[in-house]
């Protein structure tokens, strides 16, 4: 029993922040933008939070202020996608290392060092952050499918001529999901450097990519993410685990829930689905 308990700790912990950087990539999988940003918005959040967690020790503040600069990084993205009509690729990958680079300028600025970074820290916050999620995922679920904002935001990848006959921009929704992306990466990065206060360059470790996989793995749904980023998390967990029981090559353990993750994908993809009456 103990070991279970420990064990959907550790998954939780892993999924914490995949969950969130999911969720805000789904905001933006609705509106048709394909967010490839969501690794430079993570790291972000993480090196801010433990900045001023450093400085201060508070949470909340802590929190605030990576959802504040993951959200403005979000915004800079927004503004070079539709002000300056640079390509979302190119400007998604300028984000990703933009992010890592300020992290590091900043960081030898303020610590005089472009390494880890630690504040004292010893309270439990995953539990908060869980609480959360499950709030995220009401939320998320309500503005989606049960206000104007949610029919207004998918109809931008469905039927974006639709919106503009009504007089609605939809380059506005647009915006906004980047935007909501944003502040979901801020929580999610928030969570990273806060759950072990520290920040760790690169700590992110290609979580803003795994959880584009998790949106299209959870059938784009609010709860299908959250089942998808748990199942990954799971393996993930697994994985770290099986390399002290089986006689194997550790890369290849460590493979194992993007296997996992790919070959469930797949298999998703291949069973037909039914047509709506």
């Amino acid at each position: 029993m103990e070991s279970l308990l420990l064990f959907l700790k550790s998954t939780l912990t892993i999924m914490i922040p995949l969950f969130f950087a999911a969720m805000g990539g789904l905001y933006t999988v609705l509106a048709g933008i394909l967010n490839i940003a969501l690794e430079g918005l993570l790291l972000c959040g993480a090196f801010s939070s433990l900045t001023v967690f450093y400085f201060t020790g508070n949470y909340l503040a802590s929190v605030i202020c990576a959802v504040i600069s993951s959200t403005a990084l979000a915004a800079l993205h927004a503004f070079s996608i539709f002000k300056l009509r640079a390509n979302i690729f190119i400007t998604g990958l300028a984000v990703n290392l933009l992010s890592s680079g300020l992290c590091a300028v900043f960081s030898e600025k303020l610590f005089n060092t472009k390494g880890v970074v630690a504040a004292a820290g010893s309270s439990s916050i995953l539990l908060w952050y869980s609480i959360f999620a499950l709030i995220m995922l009401a939320v998320s679920w309500l503005a989606i499918y049960k206000t104007p904002f949610g029919y207004r935001l998918r109809a931008c990848d469905k039927n974006s001529p639709a919106l503009v006959s009504l007089s609605v921009n939809p380059e506005l929704y647009k915006a906004a999901s980047l935007f909501i992306s944003g502040f979901c990466c801020g929580i999610g990065g928030s969570f990273l450097s806060l759950n072990i206060a520290a920040f760790v360059p690169g700590m992110s470790a290609g979580k803003g990519w795994i959880a584009l996989a998790v949106v299209f793995l959870g059938a784009k749904k609010p709860h299908g993410v959250l089942a998808a980023a748990f199942v990954f998390a799971a393996f993930e967990c697994y994985s770290n685990y099986a390399q002290g029981f089986f006689s194997i090559p550790a890369d290849f353990i460590l493979a194992f829930p993007y296997i996992c993750t790919l070959a469930v994908m797949i298999g998703v993809s291949i069973v037909p689905k039914k047509t709506p009456l």
